[in-house]
């Protein structure tokens, strides 16, 4: 398995597999995202893959904000395929995003995650981010049953 950066031909490989790995948002109506979402983020960040001899096993958004001294890295929109979780390779794709992001001169990894993703806290903390403030969730799709979410916003130093 090599990591490596996603291109606009992945697209149609990831759409999938991302979407397949969100449908544990049960609280969100619809896909996690489309093909035309994807591209946009090509626009404004990166996507490593995890490619198992052809077939992308993982994904992982990353993004650079800010400038020098003090630009940090951002992480969303992880995805591994349901039959390869439990394996270490979440880790593995954001180990590799956190290096992508050191090299670029970043200081700090963020990442946004859900309240209503309350599994998801424990396994980052495990990583070594901590939780650093709270902002509101913002979403153009419905969120089931008139339920209320935030983003936590968790932070680690690299």
């Amino acid at each position: 398995m090599i990591i490596r950066h996603a291109t606009i031909t992945d697209i149609p490989a990831m759409l999938p597999l991302i979407n397949l790995a969100f449908e544990v948002e049960t609280f969100i109506a619809g896909p996690r995202t489309t093909e035309a979402e994807l591209q946009a983020m090509l626009g404004t960040g990166e996507f490593l893959l995890a490619d198992d001899d052809g077939s992308i096993a993982a994904s992982v958004y990353t993004e650079l904000r800010g400038e020098f001294p003090g630009r940090r890295g951002y992480f969303a929109m992880l995805a591994v395929s349901p039959t390869r979780q439990g394996m270490g390779l979440g880790r593995t794709i954001i180990n590799a995003a956190e290096q992508h992001c050191r090299t670029k001169g970043c200081t700090h990894m963020d990442i946004t995650v859900l309240t209503l993703r309350t599994e998801l806290p424990p396994f980052y903390r495990k990583l070594g981010y901590v939780q650093t403030g709270m902002k509101a969730f913002a979403t153009k799709q419905a969120l089931k049953d008139g339920l209320a979410c935030a983003c936590i916003i968790r932070s680690k130093e690299l």
